[in-house]
């Protein structure tokens, strides 16, 4: 698919500098783009590869404008008009509506019009699935489960029983969505399951990676709200509750009944403890530990037990002194051991 320069421009917002007339058809990095591509610089920072560039055009701050040999769409954002561009130049692969004939959909299933049913997909009884939604091989849905209108469920994903999720979601390959939850009590030498009766509840425009699982609530539902996007292999346990348009990087472990705030960055590898409260616009550094309820906006690092950034940098710093401090201590213990002696 090909855009008009000029039409990019439109669809940014953004101010045009150059041939409007010139087409576009892909995206490709600064450093090996070449005729027909448009790239992005962000900054400053990386403004020395624009001279030797062979794209067609760039996206660029406007205070970049004078080092663009080549045509160029300025906006104050070029990372996010990018993403828009590439959305336009390379749009969704949709297959054709239809149920596959070896999909088996229970007949109090509700079908959407211009949905696809994968091949082996399995719909259960009095699961209702939105208009346009697409439902790829191997997937299993729940009795009593919703999907939403365009939502994307990737091969082999499983939606247990009495799950909604919302519209225009996307969830990848092999995750799972209202597994039981880990709710076990230790009695006379062994563990008793607990039933984990609640739901799952997302919300609309979530994503969520490859081999992640959302479990369901032990008595409530676990909640993703709206906007929400998770990465690969992340573990959201029972009873959580992830506020709107929160990111999470791969590898991420959320214990029972936690809840997390709105608008937070939480890096990857990141532990967080269960019955505890994070507040919204909160930063989490990767590999770090939450082990304490985080009242304040802000950023947080380690991976040993949480503290704010700037206390967690001193204390690192100081760490790293820890040898040679102790040295000194040695050093001195032996000074007054001598002066001691010799009184």
């Amino acid at each position: 698919m090909a855009y008009t320069l000029q039409q990019l421009a439109d669809a940014v917002d953004g101010k045009l500098m150059g041939d409007g007339q010139l087409r576009i058809d892909r995206v490709a990095p600064i450093e090996s783009a070449d005729a027909g591509a448009i790239s992005f610089v962000s900054s400053e920072k990386f403004a020395r590869h624009l001279a030797g560039t062979q794209a067609s055009a760039v996206i660029i701050p406007e205070a970049l404008s004078e080092q663009s040999p080549v045509p160029a769409i300025l906006v104050n954002k070029p990372r996010a008009a990018y993403a828009r561009i590439a959305q336009l130049l390379y749009p969704p692969e949709k297959p054709p509506a239809g149920i596959h004939p070896t999909a088996v959909v229970h007949e109090t299933a509700s079908i959407g019009a211009d949905c696809s049913i994968g091949a082996h997909t399995v719909i259960d009884e009095n699961v209702s699935i939105g208009k346009g939604a697409v439902i790829e091989a191997g997937c299993s849905i729940g009795h009593d489960s919703s999907i939403g209108e365009a939502t994307h469920l990737h091969a082999n994903v499983s939606v247990y029983h009495d799950c909604r999720i919302g519209k225009q979601c996307i969830i990848h390959s092999s995750t799972v969505i209202g597994a039981d939850g880990f709710g076990f009590e230790h009695d006379q030498g062994q563990w008793l399951k607990i039933p984990q009766i609640g739901g799952v509840v997302i919300g609309d425009n979530v994503e969520i990676g490859a081999c992640s699982t959302v479990d369901r609530g032990a008595v409530n539902d676990t909640i993703i709200e709206e906007g929400v996007k998770l990465d690969n292999h992340i573990q959201i346990a029972h009873n959580v509750q992830v506020g709107a348009h929160t990111v999470m990087s791969n590898g991420v472990g959320v214990a029972g009944s936690t809840r997390i705030g709105k608008n937070c960055l939480i890096g990857g590898m990141t532990g967080i403890k269960d019955h505890i409260e994070i507040v919204d616009n909160v930063m989490i550094t990767a590999m770090s530990l939450v082990s304490k309820s985080l009242t304040k906006p802000g950023s947080y690092s380690s991976n040993t037990p949480i503290d704010d950034t700037r206390t967690w940098r001193r204390n690192t710093a100081r760490f790293r002194q820890l040898d040679e401090l102790a040295r000194r201590l040695i050093q001195l213990e032996k000074q007054i051991n001598n002066s001691s002696s010799s009184c």
